[in-house]
Parts: C-alpha cells; structure tokens; sequence
C-alpha cells in the first residue's frame, strides 16, 4: 500500500513523502525534493556567460569565453553529482535494520545501512540553522561499551530539512515499528 502527502521543507519549498506499507515490520518512507528546473539553469547559464562576454568585451581575450563555457559545464557537473539531492529513503525492517538512502540528480545513489541491533531509538531532535530553530529526524545508535549509553547520532533526510509536520508523520511510524521489534525481541 502506498500513500503520498505534500509537505514543505524549512524554506517553504515543496516535499512529497511517499509511504509505502510492506508489512507490519516494513516501512519505506521517501522523501522527494523539486528537480532542478530549466528556468533556474538557464539563468544561472545566461548570468554566466553574459559575465564573461562582458569581460571579453573589456579585454579581448577568447580564452575568457571558452574559460566560461568550460567552467559553467564542470560546476553544472559537479552540482548535479555531488551536491543537488532529488529524493531520501527511509527503509525500516524490524528485525533486520534500518537503511538510508539518497539518490542525486545524476542517477548516483548513496545508501548506509544500520543493523537494527545497533539502533538504540529514533527521536526528534532540534537545532540552531540560519538564526532559525530547526527539527531533525536522528537515529541514535548504542555505544558497545556502555549498554545504556549513546555512540552516535545519525540525521535522517539531511537534504530536504522537512518541517517538524513531516518529522512527526514520520517518527510515529519509526516509532511502531520499534516497538513491534522490542516486543517480540523480548517475547519467548
């Protein structure tokens, strides 16, 4: 089963969270930010290239042209595999863990997994960004030394920054499924 709900990001800019129901143990949450529109490339593209026939004008130089053209297709590279994040994953199974995944505007896709014997819980967390106070979906693994202690703090949908609305759609689903693992964990 699948549902889709629209919500929005810090910024104000658009979110689609899909929820897709495998079983009771099995969740998927994804989270899709707005591809990369043609509008904002062309303008940053013409800003460019104008910079630079500007510059050409003022020395005469064609290497400035061809410097422009050169870095603005590297930079749009770059941008699209490194940095412009279109869609996050949250796959939860209860009795085997937790995987995160971000798929980049390039097709590259970047996925880590957490056994679930690690996860110690999923919380909410908040955090100072931009003179702005913000929510952040965390997952908090156990420290191997202490068995009450915490070793690490792992965010979730670190790109999109939903608003605190999407966080919480998504923590009370976390929070079920970790509750059905703990249960029959400790059930005989």
């Amino acid at each position: 089963m699948e549902d889709e709900q629209s919500f929005s990001d810090i910024c104000g800019g658009r979110l689609a969270l899909q929820r897709r129901f495998y079983s009771p143990s099995c969740l998927e949450f994804c989270l899709s930010c707005p591809r990369i529109t043609l509008r904002s490339l062309t303008a940053v593209t013409c800003t460019v290239w104008l910079a630079a026939y500007g510059l050409f004008t003022l020395c005469e130089n064609s290497m400035i042209l061809s410097a422009a053209i050169f870095i603005t297709l590297l930079g749009l590279l770059g941008y699209l595999h490194f940095v412009k994040i279109d869609q996050e994953t949250l796959l939860i199974i209860d009795s085997l863990g937790i995987q995160m995944t971000s798929s980049y505007a390039s097709g590259k896709e970047s996925t880590t997994f957490i056994e679930m014997g690690q996860v110690n819980d999923v919380v909410i967390n908040e955090a100072i960004y931009m003179q702005k106070v913000i929510y952040y979906l965390c997952i908090l693994l156990k420290d191997p030394v202490e068995p009450h202690g915490i070793s690490q703090v792992v965010p979730v949908f670190q790109s999109a920054k939903p608003r605190l609305d999407c966080l919480i759609e998504v923590y009370r689903s976390c929070q079920d499924i970790l509750a059905h693992q703990k249960a029959t964990s400790t059930s005989p």
